[in-house]
């Protein structure tokens, strides 16, 4: 699967992340940003786009309809934060801690999680196209109610994560482990698993394997 990569411009100014409470539209775009620290905030209706966004911290930020585009995330703690109701297009996370991110009702398109923490994450309600979860622990989120379109999870810790209403038709989770899932028979058809995989939902599906 292509995804189209975030664009964003050579030779980024920099500036602080607190810069954006003194912007009119709460708007931040064009910069790079490293060493920020912008925790226990509520900024409700931010929008980012192109820029670069380094060793920052966003931990318990209240950052609800959050409207980003063209945006890299390298080393970032969004531990906890709010991030529902948002628009997250042509986007990178990359080593990003996303424990416990709310990101319920949001719409992802182009967007990838690399190497990055998503461990209780909530995505419920939410529309998710061409994004790739890589290398990442997912253990015990919440995909419930949510859209699939050319998502993969390409080894990742899927363990107690909910697909509860959500189609994991043409999904491919191979490449990826878990002990249990919660997912319902009929959104399991059309998912790509592998053999093992295949004999772990036999199991929790109550079938009883004869050689």
């Amino acid at each position: 699967m292509k995804i189209e990569a975030p664009k964003i411009p050579a030779d980024l100014p920099a500036r602080n992340f607190h810069d954006i409470l003194y912007e009119e539209d709460l708007e931040l775009e064009m910069c790079q940003v490293q060493h920020s620290v912008f925790n226990d905030e509520v900024l409700n209706k931010v929008r980012l786009s192109k820029m670069v966004l380094k060793n920052c911290k966003f931990i318990h930020t209240d950052f609800s309809g959050i409207d980003m585009t063209d945006v890299i995330f390298e080393n970032c703690d969004f531990s906890n934060a709010k991030m529902s109701i948002s628009s997250i297009h042509k986007c990178t996370f990359s080593n990003c801690k996303l424990l416990g991110v709310d990101f319920t009702d949001s719409r992802l398109r182009n967007v990838q999680f690399n190497d990055s923490l998503l461990n209780l994450a909530a995505f419920g309600s939410s529309k998710l196209e061409k994004v790739r979860f890589q290398d990442s622990p997912v253990e015990s989120s919440d995909f419930y109610d949510c859209g699939f379109k050319n998502v993969e999870f390409n080894k990742c810790v899927l363990d107690g994560v909910n697909f509860e209403r959500t189609s994991l038709n043409g999904v491919d989770i191979s490449t990826s482990t878990f002990q249990s899932l919660m997912v319902s028979p009929s959104d399991l058809r059309g998912c790509k698993v592998s053999t093992y995989q295949a004999i772990q939902f036999s199991a929790l599906l109550g079938l009883e394997i004869i050689d």
